[in-house]
């Protein structure tokens, strides 16, 4: 072979083989520039500023009279009736969820007549409002003298026939029964039955219908069904709105002036502001006690919303989802 032929062969081994791979050239690193906010710091020194105004107008206007107020919010006639208020509001929230439960599977129940007069019942009861209807609790004395039970008709009809009739079994005096205190608990527990009703039936709906089929596949019946399956799923819907009820609860109850029911926190304070003529300074006692209360429910719902809320939520898909990632990981791992 002649140097020619060397060279050319060279030079073709030469061009075959792969050139060196060039040097990556690195990016240089971004600067990062913060997004300006000016809005939110204009906005932050304006409610600043209002704040300042505000308490500003607590601390120098004279009108508040803080210790005339805070002399007369604590006396015994207003701690009792803080007790009423509370009293109250427990009672009729107790017999309002439960009148609710009841008027919830009423109005669900396939019978006709059944959800018909579960939905007459809510009908009335929320379009009338509360304090029309304590007012004509209040006064329910005028209509009847006593409330008796039994049969109906049964006067007429023994008059028709010539006889003595009377199916009454028993009765109470009206004025007697109907006065302060308990015509203010039947007035407040029946509305709140009506609104606790669609709270009830909107909970119950959000639970998956296939839940009380396999219930009933298991032998359960309808009322173990709904007790042990049905509502304990619905209370994490059903708590929050009634959290709210209750609160609503307690302010409602300023309205059982119309009874009347003396003894109840708003009107005490406001006597008090009337033997006095300080009305404003217990005007605003009874907003800081008000506000007081509705904390503590406050307080109490968020609680409940925790406990009947367990098993929901992006914190629990979140949780899942990393358990999943890891249950992964580990089975990699292993193989």
């Amino acid at each position: 072979m002649t140097s020619s032929e060397e060279n050319s062969a060279a030079g073709g081994s030469s061009a075959g083989a792969p050139s060196a791979p060039a040097e990556r050239v690195r990016p240089e690193p971004i600067q990062a520039v913060p997004v300006r906010h000016p809005g939110r710091w204009v906005a932050a020194v304006v409610i600043a500023i209002l704040i300042a105004m505000f308490v500003h107008m607590l601390v120098t206007n004279p009108a508040f009279q803080w210790s005339f107020m805070v002399d007369h919010m604590f006396r015994s006639p207003v701690i009792e009736g803080v007790w009423t208020t509370l009293k109250m509001t427990v009672l009729a929230m107790i017999i309002g969820i439960l009148l609710g439960i009841v008027a919830a599977v009423l109005r669900l129940s396939p019978n006709p007549i059944l959800s018909g007069a579960a939905w007459l019942y809510t009908w009335f009861f929320r379009a009338v409002p509360r304090y029309v209807l304590l007012v004509l609790f209040g006064n329910l004395g005028v209509l009847y003298a006593r409330f008796e039970f039994g049969l109906p008709f049964d006067r007429q009809l023994g008059s028709l026939f010539g006889i003595d009739l009377d199916a009454r079994f028993f009765g109470l005096n009206a004025n007697e029964f109907l006065a302060g205190f308990t015509a203010g608990l039947i007035g407040l527990a029946l509305s709140e039955g009506a609104y606790m009703a669609e709270i009830v039936r909107a909970g119950i709906q959000s639970v998956d219908p296939g839940q009380a089929e396999a219930a009933q596949a298991l032998g359960m019946s309808a009322p173990l069904t709904m007790r042990r399956i049905v509502l304990p799923q619905a209370m994490r819907v059903v708590v929050p709105p009634t959290g709210n009820e209750v609160t609503a609860m307690l302010k409602d109850t300023s309205l059982l002036t119309a009874v009347p029911v003396t003894n109840e926190l708003f009107f005490q304070l406001r006597e008090v502001g009337s033997r006095t003529f300080q009305v404003f300074p217990m005007l605003i006692a009874a907003c800081l006690w008000y506000l007081a209360l509705s904390s503590v429910l406050m307080i109490a719902q968020y609680f409940l919303e925790r406990y009947f809320g367990r098993g929901f939520g992006t914190q629990t898909r979140t949780r899942t989802r990393l358990m999943g990632i890891n249950a992964s990981h580990g089975k990699g791992g292993a193989a």
